[in-house]
């Protein structure tokens, strides 16, 4: 059996609980040195998503709450690998995604960003790797968005990903970041990332599965645990 190189927690990659500069972590960061406690079986084992089912356009935000005609923006597939610490392929693992319309707006009550609401477009979607690991969304590029950290914070274009690996404590909530985005060098929960995690983040425009006249590609691989995880929000 190959040897897991296990890392909770590495410093180099993973965000900081406390980054003054994005300023709700000074609130909800805690205050006393945590205590790690020690796997069971309930942790190391479970939820099996295998038999999960999907609906046929779940994977699909330009298609999976059309309502009279499609969304507007931009159309992109997002794809990419997700793999353990060793590099290995992590089949059966269950992706789900939210993001704002390419007006910058989420679909919730508490959104109440002064731009409209796309009646095409739920900003959200899930899907299965398959038996090599790999995973694909079709959506709309996510618009940037006033988020009131600061008088003129504007959170960069992304997308929101959260995962279920084999087990539970492969539980991993993180966002992609596009290339070449002017805003990411002014945004504090992205600059709170070492640097070495930032470039984790960013995706990558793909030819090889940009559809010809239909939508642009990108790659997002994706690792759940070690020393080069994906920079995760939950720690």
């Amino acid at each position: 059996m190959s040897k897991l190189i296990y890392s909770q927690f590495d410093m180099e990659v993973q965000p900081p609980y406390l980054a003054p500069e994005y300023k709700s972590t000074i609130l909800r960061s805690p205050s006393k040195p945590l205590i790690i406690t020690k796997k069971t079986l309930s942790e190391l084992s479970g939820p099996i998503f295998k038999d999960f089912e999907l609906g046929n356009l779940d994977h699909d935000l330009t298609k999976n709450a059309i309502k009279d005609g499609e969304p507007i923006g931009e159309r992109i597939v997002v794809n990419g690998k997700v793999t353990n610490e060793l590099g290995q392929p992590l089949p059966h693992t269950l992706l789900e995604i939210w993001q704002a319309n390419s007006a910058g707006r989420y679909v919730h009550k508490v959104d109440q960003h002064d731009a409209p609401l796309d009646p095409n477009f739920l900003g959200a979607g899930r899907c299965m790797t398959d038996a090599n690991g790999n995973y694909k969304f079709y959506t709309i590029k996510p618009g940037a968005y006033p988020w009131g950290n600061h008088s003129n914070a504007w959170r960069p274009n992304h997308i929101h990903f959260s995962l279920f690996g084999g087990d539970i404590s492969n539980r991993l909530i993180t966002q992609m970041y596009f290339p070449n985005d002017p805003l990411l060098e002014f945004d504090p929960i992205y600059n709170a990332i070492p640097k070495r995690g930032r470039e984790l983040l960013i995706s990558s425009f793909d030819l090889s599965v940009t559809e010809p006249e239909y939508a642009l590609g990108y790659r997002f691989d994706i690792v759940l645990r070690g020393h080069n995880a994906t920079p995760f929000e939950n720690k």
